[in-house]
């Protein structure tokens, strides 16, 4: 056990790009571990349901070298969850591919460990007729249909499954974890180290997006923990952490600002103290962790709800926009009276005006404004790619042609940029599982392979 351990997170997101001469500044400095997340729920539901990955195998590849070589040189271990951006068992396997491979091009040799989260169906069945699984924030009630007809299902693990591994095989150089919460391995290497677990839950839940929570954002942060506290300090020299900007990323993707749960309990910030070591590092202590009575899994699946196929143009002919809502609404009753997909429901076509509501929709503070131009983004999705592309063609013609009251140049008001006009854009995944699961302990459901790279 060490009095103070010093983490390494390279970028907030593996693939996205290490700084090279940060990275080696926060190895020098003497990290003992460095910890990247692969993955996220941010790019939507496609990365679980069509068992993509976030960025490239080159992406990867360029970072994983970056890392590796530390560990091979300076015998710094590499943590990596949410392998591939969802962390499915298939993602967990082809990092491990990568890392092989960048290890024999190199002669370099590792321990390592893969951890799975893929979930069995039948267990989740099981579980849901047994009235232990129920919606995670604004989900609905999970059904049978909503597990059978997903893709792939992950739970995200907690610290445990990285404690267990870490006891296990403590020179260990590499572990490869499936879909896990976020802070997870920060919180797993700290347990193993004696730290209090509001302190290694809080450092986790920021330095897990690298070093955004610097002025200005950054990308590689070393955390300097101890049992009692952690300081924060950014390896770019031209950024700095401040009360204010450490504080504020505490407030990140949070549904409250004091209270944050996660898996086996609530991280409560509510006596947080923060204090500004010098003009870079602050150290933050006070953060409590409160036990729950159950422990609770998050499982995410996802399954294909279709296929959609896009085009996008600009329109720039003041009457047209003044009553753009009302032509495309006449736009879409047009395609319904054509295509009974969209009568019926089976088929949806969805406007994105640019400069008018598109970002904000109906929480858009300022409605009334009229723009001297628009960009419009129509999108259909179909029960197939050939029905999409048929009701999308149609659409698009519609929306070059169909007259409008005062309309004067009759040759067609929409400018298109792209020739095909219309882009399919293949299948389209929904979030089918979004829900929380009791679990009798934090490890049943992951298991363990350990290998020689």
């Amino acid at each position: 056990m060490k009095k103070e351990l010093k983490i390494l997170t390279p970028h907030g997101i593996l693939g996205y790009g290490i700084p090279e001469k940060d990275f080696w500044r926060g190895i020098d400095a003497g990290a003992d571990a460095m910890i990247i997340d692969a993955g996220s729920t941010d790019p939507g539901p496609y990365l679980l349901g069509l068992d993509s990955t976030i960025v490239s195998r080159e992406a990867y590849i360029r970072d994983l070298t970056i890392m590796l070589k530390a560990t091979a040189t300076r015998k710094v271990p590499a943590y990596i969850s949410s392998a591939g951006g969802a962390g499915t068992n298939r993602q967990v396997d082809a990092m491990l591919d990568i890392i092989s491979e960048i290890a024999k091009t190199n002669g370099w040799q590792f321990k390592a460990a893969a951890i799975y989260s893929d979930i069995d169906k039948a267990v989740i069945l099981k579980r849901l007729g047994a009235g232990q699984i129920e919606p995670c924030s604004s989900a609905p009630a999970l059904t049978a249909d909503d597990v059978t007809q997903s893709t792939n299902i992950v739970a995200q693990m907690g610290a445990e499954p990285f404690l267990k591994v870490l006891q296990e095989q403590p020179d260990i150089d590499i572990i490869v974890s499936g879909r896990s919460y976020d802070p997870a391995p920060f919180a797993g290497l700290c347990m193993l180290h004696g730290i209090d677990p509001g302190v290694y839950w809080h450092m986790g839940k920021i330095v897990e997006c690298g070093a955004n929570c610097a002025e200005p954002k950054g990308k590689v942060i070393l955390a300097t923990v101890r049992k009692d506290s952690f300081d924060l300090e950014p390896m770019n020299p031209a950024e700095r952490c401040t009360i204010a900007s450490v504080a504020a990323h505490s407030l990140y993707e949070k549904t409250r600002p004091d209270l944050l749960s996660g898996p086996g309990g609530i991280l409560d910030l509510r006596q947080s103290h923060y204090e500004q070591l010098n003009d870079r590092t602050v150290r933050v202590s006070g953060s409590t962790f409160i036990p729950s009575e159950v422990y609770k899994v998050k499982l995410e699946g996802a399954s294909v709800i279709g296929y959609r196929t896009i085009f996008i143009g600009g329109i720039r002919d003041p009457i047209l926009i003044e009553q753009i809502d009302r032509f495309l609404a006449k736009v879409k009753q047009d395609a319904s009276e054509t295509y009974p997909d969209v009568q019926s429901g089976r088929a949806s076509i969805n406007f994105h005006v640019y400069g008018k509501n598109a970002v904000m929709g109906a929480f858009e503070p300022l409605k009334d404004l009229v723009p001297h131009e628009i960009g419009l983004l129509g999108e259909v999705t179909a029960p197939t790619q050939a029905a999409a592309n048929a009701i999308c063609n149609s659409t698009r013609i519609s929306v070059l042609h169909n007259p409008y009251p005062g309309q004067v140049a009759t040759a067609g008001n929409f400018a298109i940029p792209l020739n095909p006009p219309e882009n399919p854009i293949g299948p389209v995944c929904k979030f089918s599982v979004y829900h929380l699961m009791e679990v009798e302990s934090p490890n049943e459901l992951f298991p363990i392979r350990y290998l020689e790279i």
